[in-house]
């Protein structure tokens, strides 16, 4: 069994929601890079990135906070939400 921890994300935050409901949410931390970091550090071998705001409103919108985890950390990252077309993958 492999465990993949995951940061979702919500307005530039690392955050979990309750339920799946918007309107309650927690956040874990303003800075989703250090959390990642923190998880590269402790040997997880590969980590989640939730673009939530994404998820909702159909395109990507944290891109350039899934792009510095990408580049601050040297594991695989699976990214989802908000990506409907090649052209966001590329």
């Amino acid at each position: 069994m492999e465990i993949i921890p995951a940061i979702d994300l919500i307005n530039g935050q690392a955050v979990r929601l309750y339920k799946g409901d918007y309107y309650q949410k927690t956040v874990y931390s303003s800075s989703p890079v250090q959390v990642a970091q923190v998880f590269a550090k402790q040997g997880v071998a590969r980590l989640h990135v939730v673009d939530l705001d994404g998820a909702k409103e159909g395109r990507s919108v944290n891109t350039k906070i899934i792009k510095d985890i990408c580049q601050s950390i040297h594991i695989p990252v699976e990214v989802g939400g908000g990506i409907r077309k090649m052209a966001t993958v590329d």
